[in-house]
């Protein structure tokens, strides 16, 4: 029998989540092509901008006073890189939690990848859903 997944509701969570997720991004030859080959991401200041961003979004935090998609802007990326961000990324909701929140959070992570390929691409029809 397994034990039940628990949903998002601490601080706690959302660092698990964002961790296990850039651990994956980071092992995924696709995305980590991107984020540490051509963006050379510094993680020691990205993974805390991270938490706030989604500690707002799910915890209704303020921290996070960013303006993340123009950092997107010059990335070489597209739909194939969108795609693979939110299969990744609903994955590890899914591997980790379950219930109201977590499934706020793919909703979220869905929202975002279609509104930044919407406005880095200038398509009408989204390829992320």
């Amino acid at each position: 029998m397994t034990t039940p997944r628990p949903d998002i509701t601490t601080e706690a969570d959302v660092r698990l989540l964002v961790d296990t997720f850039y651990a994956r991004v980071n092992e995924d030859p696709l995305l980590d092509s991107i984020f540490n080959g051509f963006a050379q991401v510094d993680w020691s200041h990205h993974l805390p901008n991270m938490y706030d961003f989604w500690s707002g979004l799910l915890l209704g935090t303020s921290r996070y006073h960013g303006r993340p998609f123009p950092k997107h802007v010059p990335l070489p990326i597209d739909a194939t890189h969108f795609q693979r961000w939110v299969a990744l990324f609903c994955a590890t909701v899914d591997d980790l939690f379950a219930g109201p929140t977590a499934e706020e959070a793919k909703l979220r992570g869905r929202a975002i990848a279609q509104v930044f390929e919407a406005r880095l691409r200038g398509r009408n029809s989204l390829t992320v859903l």
